[in-house]
C-alpha cells in the first residue's frame, strides 16, 4: 500500500465525521448510532439521506452545503475515496455530514427502520448480468423500504441507459409512485434547480462526451413485495465503456487536487 493511502487512512481515523466500524464488532455488539443518529450525532431532528456508493463524496458534500436543513450521509466501502469529501467537509466546519465506511448490503445494521427519508444512488455500477447486486433492484429496494420513513424518496442519477430503463420499468411493473423521470436531466430542469447546480466532475466528463445523464426519483412505499419485471430481460445492455469514479478527481467541488 502506497504512503499517500496510509496517510488518508491515518487521518480518516481522526476525522469525526467518518464512522468505521469492522463488521464482526457491529454484528457482535451491534452499532451505537442506529436509532439515534439524530439525538447522538446530528444532535437536531433534521431529515437523514444517505448517498449510495459516494466515491469521493463529492455529492454528499455539495448536498449538505446547499440543504443545510437536512442531514447527509455518504456511504462507500472504500477508505481511500472517502478521504476526500471527509476532508473538505471537516475543513469547511459542516455539521450536517457524515461518512460511514461499510458495504451497502449491511445498512440495516447501521440505521433503524423509518430512520432515513431519502437515500440518493448516483451513478453505480449498472450490474446488467446481475440483478441481485444492482442496487435499484428488488432485493436492495426491498431493504431501502425497511429503513426508510413513510413517503421516503429514492433519487437515481445515471449515465447508463440499461440502468435507467430497468429502474423505470421495475417501478412501473410494482405500481411505484413516480417522482420524476427524464433521460436527459440537464436539458429539462431549470437553471436554478438544486439539483443542477451540484454538477460533479464525473458528470461533466460525460456531457463532455455528447452522452446525458438520466434522473429518476421515486417512493418505494412498503408494499406488496417488489417483483422483478419479466421485460427486464430484454433492456439492451449498455454499448460503452464507463468511467472508473474512484479515480477521477473533483478539485472544483472538494478543493482538493490530490490523487
Amino acid at each position: 500500500m502506497g504512503k499517500n493511502k496510509l496517510r488518508k487512512f491515518k487521518e480518516l481515523e481522526g476525522n469525526p465525521l467518518v464512522l468505521q466500524y469492522p463488521f464482526g464488532i457491529v454484528r457482535e455488539s451491534g452499532f451505537p448510532l442506529k436509532g439515534r443518529w439524530h439525538e447522538d450525532f446530528f444532535h437536531n431532528g433534521h431529515p437523514i439521506v444517505l448517498e449510495l456508493g459516494c466515491g469521493k463524496g463529492e455529492y454528499t458534500v455539495g448536498l449538505g452545503r446547499r440543504f443545510p436543513d437536512k442531514n447527509f450521509i455518504g456511504i462507500d466501502i472504500k477508505g481511500a475515496r472517502i478521504w476526500a469529501g471527509a476532508t473538505a467537509a471537516m475543513r469547511d466546519g459542516m455539521t450536517n455530514v457524515a461518512f460511514l465506511r461499510t458495504s451497502i448490503e449491511l445498512l440495516e445494521y447501521f440505521f433503524a427502520p423509518g430512520e432515513v427519508a431519502e437515500i440518493w444512488i448516483t451513478f453505480p455500477d449498472p450490474q446488467m448480468k446481475k440483478v441481485n447486486k444492482r442496487l435499484t433492484g428488488t432485493r436492495f429496494m426491498e431493504m431501502y423500504r425497511r429503513i426508510l420513513a413513510p413517503g421516503g424518496l429514492v433519487h437515481l442519477k445515471t449515465d447508463s441507459p440499461f440502468l435507467y430503463t430497468y429502474t423505470g420499468m421495475m417501478a412501473r411493473y410494482n405500481g411505484l409512485e413516480t417522482v420524476t423521470d427524464t433521460p436527459d436531466l440537464y436539458a429539462v430542469l431549470a437553471d436554478d434547480d438544486p439539483i443542477l447546480n451540484i454538477r460533479t466532475h464525473y458528470e461533466q466528463q460525460w456531457l463532455d462526451r455528447g452522452l446525458t445523464i438520466k434522473y429518476f426519483a421515486f417512493r418505494p412505499g412498503t408494499e406488496p413485495a417488489l417483483q422483478e419485471p419479466p421485460e427486464a430481460a430484454d433492456i439492451p445492455f449498455d454499448t460503452y465503456r464507463s468511467y472508473s469514479r474512484g479515480y477521477i478527481e473533483c478539485p472544483q467541488m472538494l478543493g482538493d487536487d490530490e490523487d
